[in-house]
């Protein structure tokens, strides 16, 4: 199972966040291969805390042949075409895209694999437990819903939309 986490929480020259995210699965059906999945829309505080907007998340599986390395190279490059620009480090942006899972493979070398943050957070692993609820972390071995319960307090991501 490949596993990538959508967000955004800037309008893009698209529209709202919601519309970018929209365009970005698109664009991965297009040119990365067949989303097999996707979950609904959450809604979720900056992390790290700041007085950023707040973001607008998602989560898709995809069935490709692309190996990690040109998967993550395309999601920078869709990221582009929406209109990103990487200046610094958690900042404010139209689109985000980051690949959390390939196939449980295990990777000390980019694209890091999984995600090494993707278990901190709540707003990749409730649209995550959604789509995908056997999914298993291959490093950790627990599940979405094993990681959720392990969350810290104070991350908020709540469901906005109804599929």
């Amino acid at each position: 199972m490949i596993l990538i986490a959508l967000g955004a929480n800037q309008p893009s020259a698209l529209g709202s966040p919601r519309l970018t995210i929209e365009a970005a699965i698109s664009n991965l059906d297009q040119k990365a291969g067949k989303i097999m999945a996707r979950s609904r829309f959450y809604r979720s505080a900056p992390v790290p805390a700041s007085t950023q907007p707040w973001y607008v998340n998602a989560v898709v599986s995809i069935e490709t042949r692309l190996q990690p390395e040109i998967l993550l190279n395309l999601l920078h490059g869709i990221e582009t075409d929406l209109g990103r620009v990487r200046r610094e480090k958690n900042e404010a942006r139209v689109i985000d895209l980051d690949l959390l899972d390939y196939n449980g493979l295990i990777r000390d070398q980019p694209p890091i694999l999984p995600h090494p943050r993707m278990h901190e957070r709540a707003f990749v692993l409730l649209p995550l437990a959604e789509i995908a609820p056997g999914w298993k972390h291959s490093i950790l071995g627990l599940s979405a819903g094993q990681l959720i319960a392990r969350l810290p307090p104070g991350q908020t991501a709540e469901r906005i939309e109804d599929r």
